[in-house]
């Protein structure tokens, strides 16, 4: 009888053992908002504090040169999302609502959802929200309790701290709040988990204790060079001046404020990344759960004499992504190979054996999950507008715009991007065989509707925005009062 029992008991536990690896793996899809590469563990940055994200790449594999689809919050999300590069769809900025050129079957969460997944999601995921309310079968909608600002905005670069109200004073808390509470229930189904932080999007307004972290007499200011955009074609001067934001910081003398006030916000989040992993940790789903984390691109804070997302460089077209995996990652992964944020779609339908759409443009990363090192052949393509693009190897940024105009920076020594080497005859060969990695395909935009870069938390809204939005107000009235 002894015996049999125990013959029993090994084949429960045998069994059981299959079952868990051969049953659905849950995803936790965790998306960040301008979010650039100052995070700890790739070195961009010595005064940023992150050390839960870094401790999130310490237990799987993090892309240590990760592009985006586009610098733009809107045309990234929905290249990510749907699997196709925006040459493809037309969407290239944000006021090219994913809705008119995309369908909700397309959606990387909807073929989770057709393959019986629970899909729960909150925040931001698809600019402006969560998107097509079919795709998800759980919507947590957030909210918003509103801290006192101390408003130190400049011009449109817009921060602040909170100095009445705590971590619950920003939405994101109940973003980390929600994920917490589903890793910690029972689940009948497997899970695609949606958490789409706000931050570290402007407006930087966070707790002053975050301020307080970042001391203004020890901000360092990011490496620039003077006369960097004398070398920079007229494209590429376009959009780092359309915005003119870095002429109002140099004149504003505060800098060091700005830089500050992102590094604290990227500290706010980082502490909800932490508890959202101490959940994790604890939850009894935890062996069998993808956690997939990226930002959506860049951010420059002054280099190239430029702010926000919105060009074809460095800073605005890398962040951070990071992947543990099951069975698959080993903790500590460290991958330089370059990858672009395309990989997402393909390589999650093949991590939970799901059916991957004829229409995915990327290239399914899990060789590399699997091994860091492992040989690598593919690239990273960043489209701003029809027919810009950047190609990015483990050395070069090659960068071509429609007009013609072109950029060529050696990463060897040349990490900044400081000098434009496209005009040397003897990268000519080089050149051509990096634009063979441009889409082939580069449509027109598509539908133009209003959507604004600034969309998020409305209890968040500086009170500069409110002064702006009253004073063009006033400007129209007196505009048409002057018409009259």
């Amino acid at each position: 009888m002894k015996r049999y029992l125990t013959t029993l008991t090994s084949c429960l536990l045998l069994c059981a053992q299959s079952f868990a690896a051969t049953a659905k793996p849950n995803v936790l899809f965790i998306a960040v908002d301008d979010l650039n590469h100052w995070v700890g563990h790739l070195g961009r940055n010595k005064q940023t504090k992150t050390p839960n994200i870094d401790r999130l790449a310490a237990m799987g594999v993090t892309f240590a040169n990760a592009q985006c689809a586009a610098p733009v919050c809107n045309p990234s999300r929905a290249a990510l999302l749907s699997g196709k590069r925006p040459g493809t769809t037309g969407i290239y900025d944000n006021n090219n609502p994913f809705v008119a050129a995309l369908k909700p079957e397309e959606s990387l969460v909807m073929q989770f959802k057709n393959a019986g997944y629970e899909t729960l999601g909150t925040g931001k995921l698809w600019h402006g929200g969560l998107g097509w309310k079919e795709q998800w079968t759980t919507i947590k909608n957030e909210t918003f309790n509103k801290g006192k600002v101390s408003d130190r905005s400049i011009g449109g670069i817009a921060f602040g701290p909170i100095i009445e109200g705590g971590d619950e004073a920003v939405s994101d808390t109940g973003i980390a709040d929600y994920g917490i509470a589903e890793l910690g229930k029972t689940h009948d189904k497997p899970f695609f988990l949606t958490l789409g932080f706000h931050k570290p999007h402007m407006p930087w307004n966070v707790p002053q204790k975050y301020y307080d972290m970042f001391p203004l007499a020890d901000i360092q200011l990011p490496p620039t060079k003077e006369g960097d955009l004398s070398d920079v074609p007229p494209a590429g001067v376009k959009m780092a001046t359309r915005m003119g934001d870095h002429a109002d910081v140099i004149a504003s003398g505060r800098w060091k404020e700005a830089v500050q006030a992102y590094l604290a916000t990227i500290s706010y989040l980082d502490g909800q990344i932490g508890r959202v992993l101490d959940a994790y940790d604890k939850s009894p789903h935890k062996a069998n759960t993808i956690i997939v984390f990226w930002g959506d691109h860049g951010w420059h804070l002054g280099e190239k004499d430029h702010w926000r997302k919105f060009a074809l460089w460095e800073e605005a077209a890398r962040a951070p992504f990071i992947w543990v995996v099951p069975g698959v990652t080993k903790p500590g992964g460290f991958c330089k190979s370059p990858v672009d944020f395309m990989s997402v779609y393909p390589t999650l339908c093949d991590l939970a054996s799901l059916p991957k759409p004829a229409w995915l443009e990327g290239d399914n990363i899990k060789p590399l999950l699997a091994n860091p090192a492992a040989a690598w052949t593919g690239v990273g393509v960043t489209t701003f507008g029809q027919n810009n693009h950047a190609v990015r190897t483990n050395r070069w940024r090659y960068i071509c715009y429609a007009d013609g105009g072109e950029e060529l920076y050696d990463h060897s020594n040349d990490e900044y991007e400081w000098t434009n080497l496209a005009n040397k005859p003897e990268h000519a060969a080089l050149k051509a065989e990096l634009a063979k990695h441009f889409p082939n395909i580069n449509r027109p935009a598509s539908a133009h509707g209003k959507m604004s870069d600034n969309e998020g938390d409305p209890s968040e809204t500086p009170q500069t925005e409110k002064k702006k939005n009253k004073g063009k107000k006033a400007k129209a009235e007196k505009t048409d009062s002057t018409e009259k």
